[in-house]
This record gives structure tokens, C-alpha cells and sequence, in this order.
């Protein structure tokens, strides 16, 4: 089961977009300018708060922040990682330049290879030149699988389906092994399936790439267009087999344990044995697999497919995965058909940054330990616990005043509360990255080993007990998430900064932003994934049929509620996709709320009184949440995220959330039946 996040960070596209070829000494221009919480500037007082309040909270700041040249959305999340990045490229550079210590040395010797680019440029398509040949060494289908787990696990490569370790659903102590569906470059099934005019037109210019990739790397012309459609036949027939995104986001459907004998017959012209073998996994005797039908539809590609049609998908892969890190042709022309087709990105982002956010992601935890030091101090991390409790004794007495909700059920759900765990900032133990080999002079060879590395520490977990203490995310990184299976929340430092936290502002600016972040991830243990598993993390029902059936009825009234909402003309929302975020924003807002109203009383302060730059206590709470989700997109980059982000875009995050809630539109004196403050709003928490 995937953690559930805070917000999309990237698309669910098979690679990053890329860097310009600039010099190795080349950084950034200007420096990123610093985030702030409670921006009076971005509102605009023209728009009327109850008929629409995300243009009254961040009208001017829209205006204001056109999305740049080398991006494809812009919003606060992207000015705050914008900010980290740029904090963490000082410290790589310096990294590079001078490093003080043996880590130093790792992490500065993996960034200056990327900054490398004459040397990627000279170099060509030669790095992946020993994959290429290793495809083009097969000889029956027989060797398939063996080649199949070199490609995944040494030159990082991801062809076919995903392998893995996963928590046990019915005992979230274990660790297990589990499969499941993969192996398509386009952001998802819809894409090779809809029988519609756009996606005809995007399959045209995602051949129309193929081809082009095949030809840079010495493909004729006839080549490169029958490996293109073989690559496209393959790829849609595993589309097929692929389960919607809606149907995986419940656990029980991608929930099949049984014996490799089970997988075997599911995928009989696979060869199981010589894959696990070819991996760094301990012996498999049973694993979990995810999507079954999925493995029928691979079995029938390797049947029904030529051994050269699969090896030309296989070769796209190879390329195309490497094609960010490879010449600028290669990187151009990724570019063009990802970013600028798919997302309307017009130009390339700087390769500092990109170098940046690849140093991050491949040792996060190395580059992590100094980041912190310098921009996370242990007052940060005080706090933010006291914001927990706060946000945690405000969700325990929302369960305990649920009306709809029986006693027995409500005995349940405190207990899981009660079994949350926290992690805030960093991990207590650093990953070691002794036994990884950084060069200073091999880019894909560094990203290959980092893959390696990663594949080899995940693989190695299976059969072992669950590291509770391990964390899934980097600690700059501007997002947090909630884990149903180890039933924990957790929030990296990069996201404890303004605008979502400021010690220098008042309860009401912090509890409006942090506090709804916080009150987000706690409400996942309860939306309709989370709510399927209790404290201890396993999948079981602890509800009543009653309740269950009061709660699908609430939940329901989000699900239409916002499936009607627009974010380009002609595209809505998928109201099941969205529906856990949805409910964890609207959920998240509610304790908030009640935990700054019962700070502010112990406080002796009057939530209505003592206005700060012009508004009460309980304005500045809902405009510095809405402010967090202060956005532009392109329609291009809306369109996809329509159908691959279970998170709401930033406007129907803060207008669909407040509509919700009768306080919002007590606090700026609107009246029932205006847009902001209907008469029949959803409430689940």
C-alpha cells in the first residue's frame, strides 16, 4: 500500500524532465526569493470571499506569479522547494568544490558528474550502450526473465512489471514480497485506451517519439518505425491488463498473497525462477501479487509478441529511461514530447536543478544530515510536536462528537488515534551509503549504482521485521504523508518553513497552514483507504455495517461533489480518484480549526476580537490555508493530472473544502445558499 501524500510532487511520468546542456560551472542566476506566510499582497479584494475564495485569497498572487519558462505549474509548494533547492545546491557545490568529509566527498562527487555536461555531450549514447548490447545478445524468449532482472536492477531500467518489498495487509509486522503491474511510458492506461481525438493525437506524437529516439540512437528509417509500433503494441496490450487507478486505491483489490507457483501459473512463459535469481532478493516461496489480471496480459505479450518486438521494447526503455542523463539530443528530444507536449513546459529547467533535485533523490539522506543543521534547528522540531498533540486532542474529541458514528466504531478509532505515530524532520538513524561507488566522471553510472544500491536495500527487507523508524521521503522535501500500514504521519523538514510555518506569526497563520497539513495526514488514517486499516496497520474491518454504511453515504457527497468540478473546460475531476485527499482536506481543515479555537481559549483571547492586519483570528486561519494552494497551471498539465493525481487542483483544494465548512462562512459573514456556504455541504469528520 503506497503512503498517501500531501500533495503530487511530479507526474506519474516515466522520467524527470531535463536539463539544458549549460557548463559544469554553471548555477543559478538569481537567488529564489524567500517564501512568507500570510501574504497580504496576494489577496484580492475585489473578488467576494463567499462566492469564490480562492480568487479573494490568491487573486493578486496569480497575477503576480505567472508560471515560469521551465515550468509547468507554479504555486507556493513550488516557491518553497524552489527556495530548498536552492539551499541545498550551496551545499552540494561545496560540496564539490571542498568537501570537509568522506559523505562530502560522495554526495559532491555524484553532483559535479551531473554538472558534467560536456563530458554527457561527448559521450553520447554510449552509457547505455553495455544494456544495448546485452538485448541485443538475446536469443530466445527463454532468456527473457534473466535479462529482464538485469535491466531492473543494474542499469535501473523499468521494464514490465515492479518488484519489490511490501508490508503484509494482514500483518503489517512482516515484510513481503509482491509484483505488480508497470512497464508503460505514458501517465496511464487511459492514454493507449481512450477512444477519443486528444488521445488519438497523443499516441500519433508518442510514435512519432519513439521513432525519433530509435533514429538518434542508429536506427534507419524503416527500423526505427517498426520498433516504434512494436513498442506501442506492446504497451497497449499491457495497458489493457492494467487495473484503473481508482480500483487499486482499494486494498483488497491489490491484495492476492499465495505460492510462486501461483504467480507461475498466471505467467507460465516467464521464467520465474531465472528473474528472482538474477535479483539481489532472498529465496521467494510466496509473494503477494497485486494486479493478477495484469500477469495474464504479460504472459500473452511474451507469447503472442516476436522476440524482436519485445527486444524493441525492451531497447526503448533502456533509452528512453536514460534519455534525461544522456547527450543533449537525447535530452532534447525527452524533453520536447514529456514536458512540453504532455505538461506544456516551454523551456528546459536549468541543469543545476535538476542536478540538485537528482543528488537529493539518489542520497537524500546523505545530503540531508548537513541540510538540516543549517535549516531545520531543534526549537523547529519542539514545536511542531506541540502543534501535533494540539491537532491530536482536537481529532479525538471530533470522533468522540461524531453523531453519526456508534460507540463501538468511535471505541476503534481512538484507539487507532491513539496508536498514531509521528516522525517530524529527519530520521533518528541516517541511511549508510558506505557501500555505494560514486564516480566523479560516469553520470548514469552513478545513477545506476544509486538504483542498485536502493533495489538491493529494498529487496533485502523481505522476511524481515518492519523498520517502523525508516522514512519514505527526504529532508528537504516539500510534502508530508500519512502510511496506513505502519499508521504513522510524518513531515520532512523542508515543508516546516514558510508558508506553512512561521514561529514569528500567530497561532491563526500557523494553525491555518501547518495545522491543516497536519490535520490532513491524521484524517488519511480515516478516509476511505486509511479507515480500512486499524491501529495496528493491518486491513481489517473495525466498523459497524451501520457506520460503514453512514460513512460511504458522506463520503459519497464528496465523490459528487467534486467530480462536477472543472479544471480546464471539458476535463472534470475524478471524484474516486480524489476522494481520499478530498476527505483528508476537508477532515484536516475541521480539527484545525477546533484546535486553534481551544489554544486560542486557553490563551484567554477572543477568536473575533483583536484583529491583525485587518482580520479577525479566524480569517487569517482560512486565508493561510488557502494561500498554502496558491497556484497556476498549464491546461496541458491539467488535463493529465485530471487523470493521474488523486490530489484536487489548488483552487477546488480551498473552495471545495470551505464550502464544507459553516464556520468559514460564519467568519466572513456569508449567507447560506452563496456559493462558499451552501445549504446541503459534505461532512464526513
Amino acid at each position: 500500500m503506497a503512503s498517501v501524500l500531501l500533495f503530487s510532487s511530479s507526474l506519474a511520468l516515466a522520467q524527470a524532465s531535463l536539463a539544458p546542456a549549460d557548463s559544469a560551472a554553471s548555477g543559478p542566476t538569481t537567488v529564489p526569493k524567500t517564501p512568507v506566510s500570510f501574504d497580504l499582497s496576494a489577496i484580492d479584494k475585489t473578488a467576494d470571499p463567499c462566492t469564490d475564495f480562492y480568487a479573494y485569497a490568491c487573486g493578486n498572487w496569480r497575477k503576480n506569479n505567472p508560471i515560469p519558462s521551465d515550468q509547468s505549474r507554479w504555486g507556493r509548494f513550488n516557491e518553497l522547494a524552489e527556495h530548498n533547492r536552492y539551499l541545498l545546491y550551496l551545499d552540494l557545490k561545496k560540496a564539490a568544490d571542498d568537501p570537509k568529509t568522506p559523505l562530502q566527498k560522495q554526495y559532491g562527487d555524484f553532483y559535479a558528474a551531473c554538472m558534467n555536461s560536456d563530458l554527457t555531450d561527448q559521450l553520447g549514447a554510449k552509457p547505455i550502450q553495455p544494456a544495448l548490447d546485452k538485448i541485443d545478445a538475446l536469443s530466445s524468449k527463454s532468456g527473457l526473465a534473466a535479462l529482464v532482472a538485469q535491466l531492473q536492477d543494474t542499469y535501473a531500467t523499468g521494464v514490465f512489471f515492479g518488484f519489490g518489498s511490501e508490508q503484509d495487509e494482514k500483518d503489517a509486522t512482516k515484510q513481503i514480497a509482491g509484483v505488480s503491474q508497470a512497464g508503460l511510458s505514458l501517465p496511464d492506461r487511459d492514454y493507449y485506451l481512450a477512444d477519443n481525438p486528444r488521445m488519438a493525437k497523443i499516441r500519433e506524437q508518442y510514435k512519432a517519439y519513439a521513432v525519433a529516439l530509435f533514429k538518434l540512437a542508429g536506427d534507419n528509417d524503416d527500423k526505427a518505425a517498426s520498433e516504434a509500433d512494436a513498442v506501442l503494441t506492446i504497451e497497449t496490450a499491457l495497458a489493457k491488463g492494467s487495473m484503473p487507478r481508482v480500483e487499486m486505491r482499494d486494498p483488497d483489490n491489490v491484495y492476492h498473497p499465495q505460492p510462486l507457483s501461483g504467480l507461475k501459473l498466471l505467467a507460465p512463459d516467464f521464467e520465474w525462477d531465472s528473474f528472482f535469481s538474477g535479483t539481489p532478493a532472498p529465496a521467494i516461496s510466496s509473494l503477494n501479487v497485486a494486479t493478477p489480471d495484469y500477469f495474464k496480459a504479460f504472459n500473452q505479450v511474451i507469447d503472442q509478441q516476436s522476440l524482436d518486438a519485445i527486444k524493441s521494447y525492451l531497447r526503448f526503455h533502456t533509452i528512453n529511461d536514460a534519455a534525461s542523463w544522456l547527450s543533449t539530443s537525447f535530452d532534447d528530444l525527452h524533453f520536447g514530447f514529456f514536458s512540453k507536449t504532455l505538461q506544456g513546459q516551454d523551456q528546459q529547467s536549468a541543469r543545476w536543478k535538476r542536478c540538485t533535485q537528482l543528488t537529493d533523490r539518489s542520497l537524500g539522506e546523505a545530503v540531508g544530515q548537513d541540510w538540516v543543521k543549517e535549516n531545520f534547528p531543534p526549537a523547529a522540531k519542539e514545536n511542531m510536536d506541540k502543534l501535533v498533540d494540539a491537532l491530536d486532542a482536537s481529532l479525538n474529541k471530533d470522533i468522540q462528537n461524531l453523531p453519526w458514528m456508534s460507540p463501538e466504531t468511535k471505541k476503534q478509532a481512538e484507539a487507532k488515534l491513539a496508536a498514531f505515530r509521528r516522525k517530524i524532520g529527519y530520521p533518528e538513524t541516517w541511511r549508510d551509503y558506505s557501500k555505494l561507488t560514486v564516480k566523479r566522471d560516469d553520470l548514469l553510472g552513478n545513477i545506476q549504482r544509486s538504483d542498485t544500491f536502493e533495489t538491493a536495500r529494498d529487496l533485502q527487507k523481505i522476511g524481515k521485521p518492519v523498520d517502523e523508524k525508516e522514512w519514505g521521503m527526504t529532508p528537504p522535501t516539500v510534502n508530508a504523508y500519512y502510511d496506513p500500514s505502519n499508521n504513522d504521519i510524518n513531515f520532512p523538514a523542508g515543508i516546516l518553513q514558510p508558508p506553512f510555518y512561521d514561529v514569528t506569526k500567530d497561532p491563526a497563520v500557523n494553525f491555518g497552514a501547518i495545522g491543516v497539513v497536519i490535520g490532513h495526514e491524521m484524517t488519511h488514517g480515516f478516509d476511505d483507504q486509511g479507515s480500512q486499516y486499524d491501529a495496528k496497520g493491518n486491513v481489517v474491518n473495525w466498523w459497524t455495517p451501520e457506520d460503514k454504511k453512514e460513512f460511504d453515504q458522506r463520503t459519497g457527497c464528496e465523490v459528487n461533489e467534486y467530480g462536477n468540478f472543472e479544471p480546464v473546460p471539458g476535463t472534470k475531476l475524478n471524484g474516486k480518484l480524489t476522494l481520499g485527499e478530498n476527505t483528508a482536506d476537508n477532515g484536516g481543515i475541521r480539527i484545525a480549526y477546533q484546535a486553534l479555537m481551544s489554544v486560542l481559549a486557553e490563551q484567554g483571547k477572543n477568536p473575533t476580537a483583536d484583529k491583525q492586519d485587518g482580520y479577525t483570528a479566524q480569517q487569517r486561519f482560512f486565508i493561510a490555508f488557502a494561500q498554502v494552494w496558491c497556484e497556476n497551471r498549464t491546461d496541458q498539465v491539467s488535463r493529465v493530472m485530471a487523470l493521474t493525481d488523486p490530489h484536487s487542483p489548488g483552487r477546488f483544494r480551498t473552495n471545495g473544502t470551505v464550502q464544507n465548512f459553516d464556520e468559514f462562512g460564519k467568519a466572513f459573514g456569508c449567507k447560506k445558499g452563496q456559493p462558499m456556504m451552501p445549504n446541503d455541504p459534505c461532512v464526513v469528520w
